[in-house]
Parts: C-alpha cells; sequence; structure tokens
C-alpha cells in the first residue's frame, strides 16, 4: 500500500466552491479509471471551511505513479492552484491495518 494525505487551504468561500467542484468532477474519472486506486476521499474539516483533507490509498506506488499520469490528474493539478493559498502533502507508507487491499 502507499499513500498521501494531502491538506488544501483554499483563498476564500467562493474559491472553495469551485475547488469542490474540481475535485467532484475529477473523483469520477478516478473511480470510473483507477481500479489500483484504493481510496480516494475528499473530506472538510470542521470548524475550518477553507480546509480540505485528502486521503489516498493505492495499492502500491506504480498505481500512485499510474494515477498522477492520467490526464484528467495532470489538468486537475495546474487548476487547483488558483484556488488555493496553501498545500501540504504527507507521503504514507503503511505500517499496519485493516481492510480492503491491506496485507496482514
Amino acid at each position: 500500500m502507499f499513500g498521501l494525505m494531502v491538506r488544501f487551504t483554499c483563498k476564500d468561500e467562493t474559491a472553495a466552491a469551485a475547488f469542490d467542484d474540481l475535485v467532484s468532477r475529477t473523483g469520477e474519472q478516478i473511480r470510473a479509471h483507477e481500479p489500483r486506486t484504493v481510496v480516494y476521499a475528499v473530506h472538510r474539516v470542521g470548524g475550518r471551511p477553507l480546509e480540505r483533507v485528502f486521503y489516498e490509498l493505492y495499492r502500491d506506488e506504480d498505481a500512485f505513479n499510474e494515477h498522477e499520469s492520467k490526464d484528467y490528474v495532470r489538468a486537475f493539478l495546474p487548476e487547483r492552484e488558483q484556488y488555493l493559498s496553501a498545500t501540504e502533502v504527507d507521503r504514507l507508507d503503511l505500517v499496519s491495518g485493516t481492510g480492503v487491499g491491506v496485507k496482514r
């Protein structure tokens, strides 16, 4: 398993709404075309309306690299910048867990 946790801070409420729309459209493509993407979840952060947290989990690093090569992801990356004031990325290496695709 390979994962990312990404925290985005939007510029303002208008930017947050546009970012959410971009995320929704991109997420549809991910669900339709990426069977090795195990989880691609986007969360609003309670009490911080401009923040979004992405939790991404891939079968392996090759699946992540495949995800990054998709046209819709390559379009998402630069388009998102107009809505954001900050981005923080943590790469995750699974130590233990349960669930779909988790080896024990």
